[in-house]
């Protein structure tokens, strides 16, 4: 494998996945008939647990006004609670309901279709991708996660949520959209 550039590789691994983003966004949607903020504020409950709103908020990557009418609708819709905070009376935590577990089970059961030529790809080479996957996953753990964290979007409890500053926010969701 002369002339290998691992940084193109990864720019072309990337952009086969992201540019599947939209299609599978859109069928969960239409499955579920949630926003994908929605869907975003369920999946990072699950992974983190209860949390306040500001964390909520920081493990979206939006304010905390956004994060509030999320959850304004999750609850609204059965799939979330607020409970009052078990140590500070100024916060609600919001979890996760039995309804906001089934719905997380149905947006997980949205698989959607690879791309052009993935059933071309030889089990052999399926193989490698396999192992090369799971090394990366493995890498991508967080130390607290311990040996049964399965890596991001896991739905493992336990994890802390990504702790920025709201300028990092704000340059993350820049570099998001220019992506």
């Amino acid at each position: 494998m002369d002339g290998l550039d691992p940084a193109e590789l990864w720019r072309d691994f990337r952009m086969l996945v992201v540019d599947g983003l939209d299609e599978a966004r859109q069928q969960i949607a239409e499955v579920t008939g949630l926003p994908f903020s929605r869907v975003r504020a369920l999946r990072r409950l699950r992974r983190f647990g209860p949390m306040t709103h500001g964390a909520l908020a920081e493990a979206m990557m939006v304010d905390r006004p956004a994060a509030t009418v999320a959850v304004d609708d999750l609850c609204a819709r059965g799939l979330t609670v607020r409970r009052r905070h078990p140590t500070d009376r100024r916060c609600k935590l919001v979890e996760l309901t039995a309804e906001g577990n089934a719905m997380l089970a149905t947006i997980d059961a949205v698989v959607p279709p690879p791309p052009p030529g993935w059933a071309d790809v030889e089990p052999a080479d399926l193989a490698v991708l396999t192992r090369v996957v799971h090394r990366l996953r493995t890498a991508a753990r967080p130390a607290s996660a311990g040996p049964g964290h399965a890596g991001p979007g896991s739905g493992e409890r336990g994890a802390q949520p990504p702790q920025t500053s709201s300028r990092n926010r704000s340059a993350a969701r820049s570099s998001a959209s220019q992506a």
